[in-house]
């Protein structure tokens, strides 16, 4: 097998070199707690589109910063009695897509909600104001304020909160049986919606983004996501004088972190050649997973669709839905 991390015997032992924050719970504690003080302000619209046995329509609310924040919506018609929900997050710079890449949960009676992420391709607006560049890099944005709450991204994983919050209210879905699903830049939203609203009761994570910053640093890889953290220290730290505050700064973000909260069974996927979100950070994230937890690894694989994923994570959902109990 193709090899451009550590053999994957020593993958399974690693835990991460990044630092966590000292206050990490307290500064996300009073984070939620500013969430809870804000009122929402759900809309909904009916989209035109005609899906049988399907509505789909646009979610829309207010989130921290005063942000009107948008998702999909896809309810199931013809089931009895509230279904169970998937919240499902895109990748870095995406938008929540069509219609019909929804459709095997909704058709099989499970709700969809799809986010679409602040200052990226979709329909959400972005409030965050700082100072400093914003050419590039939502990883980065906010690092140098005064303020750690100015991180883009902690915004971002509010809203995943305040989604997993209205959808559970909503008349024609089960809170009881609530799943956050993404890839990449979806997989760290899918660990850290379910780590901080304490709904999921299933969690997918694909190959998640934004974790273990000094690992990816460090090898180096040829890789636009990821520029932004070259860029920002020939930009604005060359000597690198502020380095070690700026990865503790990132801390407050960092995957590893959601994962140690979660509590809910994980269902995750790897690619052992992925030079986007490189192994190394991926089993950083999955060691640190205290939950009952299941590592589906790809060895010939990178950052691409890994073939049978999407059906075995509907597979595995519609049996959980229904009663069962595997991990």
């Amino acid at each position: 097998m193709p090899q451009i991390d550590w053999p994957l015997e020593q993958l399974k032992t690693y835990r991460g070199k990044s630092p966590k924050p000292a206050d990490w719970q307290a500064y996300w504690d009073r984070a939620l707690k500013e969430l809870e003080a804000a009122d929402p302000a759900c809309t909904y619209e009916k989209d035109p589109v005609t899906v049988p046995g399907v509505e789909c329509g646009h979610l829309w609310f207010t989130g921290v910063g005063g942000a009107r924040v948008h998702a999909q919506l896809m309810r199931p018609t013809g089931f009895a009695g509230p279904r169970p929900a998937v919240l499902l997050f895109h990748g870095y710079e995406g938008h929540s897509h069509d219609w019909y890449e929804k459709l095997p949960f909704a058709q099989s009676g499970i709700a969809v909600a799809a986010l679409d992420v602040r200052g990226q391709a979709g329909l959400s607006q972005d409030t965050l104001q700082i100072t400093g560049s914003t050419f590039r890099g939502h990883i980065v944005r906010g690092v140098d304020e005064e303020d750690p709450d100015k991180l883009f991204f902690r915004n971002v994983y509010l809203d995943t909160v305040q989604l997993a919050r209205i959808v559970a209210g909503l008349e024609f879905v089960d809170e009881s049986r609530m799943a956050s699903v993404g890839f990449s830049q979806g997989g760290a939203l899918a660990i850290a919606c379910a780590a901080l609203s304490g709904q999921m009761g299933r969690t997918v994570a694909g190959y998640p983004f934004l974790a273990d910053f000094c690992r990816v640093r460090e090898l180096d890889y040829p890789n636009p996501a990821y520029d932004e953290l070259k860029l920002y220290f020939r930009l604005r730290d060359p000597r690198h004088e502020k380095e070690n505050g700026f990865f503790e700064r990132l801390g407050y973000l960092d995957t590893q972190w959601m994962a140690e909260k979660l509590t809910a069974p994980v269902l995750f996927y790897t690619g052992l050649a992925d030079m986007i979100c490189p192994p190394s950070c991926q089993f950083a994230v999955y060691n640190r997973i205290t939950a009952p937890k299941r590592q589906v690894i790809y060895p010939d694989y990178g950052h691409e669709l890994l073939p049978g994923a999407w059906q075995e994570i509907l597979l595995w959902l519609l049996e959980w839905a229904a009663g069962g109990q595997t991990p």
